[in-house]
């Protein structure tokens, strides 16, 4: 039982890691690009360059696999349990903003996100 709780975390972590390259990918191909300013052509002709983007087709492929990760843990646990741990996404994006994006985390958010640990904790526990 014990070995089958610490495959689901892992996978679970999976699913956030995964989640975590989908958002870097995301957010560095929508930096390389120019915001659209003004009408509904303008945001339309930044959709057709944002697609044209290799990092968002690697992005799709990590949220595809996140998704096959994430279905297969839920047939495997309570929903409850699964969506409680997954927060751990929170985690590695604050870290990837902080350490790979050079963002700056504030305390209060750190703050927070230890307290996610703690309920990660708390619920992997029951």
């Amino acid at each position: 039982m014990r070995e089958k709780l610490v495959f689901i975390l892992f996978l679970i972590a999976l699913t956030s890691i995964c989640d975590t390259i989908n958002q870097l990918f995301l957010k560095s191909a929508i930096n390389s690009l120019i915001p659209p300013r003004g009408n509904v052509r303008a945001v339309l002709r930044f959709i057709i360059k944002l697609i044209a983007v290799p990092r968002v087709w690697l992005s799709f492929l990590f949220s595809l696999i996140s998704l096959c990760i994430w279905l297969f843990v839920l047939s495997q646990v309570d929903l409850s349990f699964a969506f409680s741990a997954d927060s751990m996404h929170y985690i590695f994006i604050a870290l990837a903003s902080r350490f790979i994006l050079k963002e700056r985390v504030s305390l209060k958010r750190w703050m927070g996100i230890a307290l996610i640990v703690v309920g990660i904790a708390l619920v992997s526990l029951s």
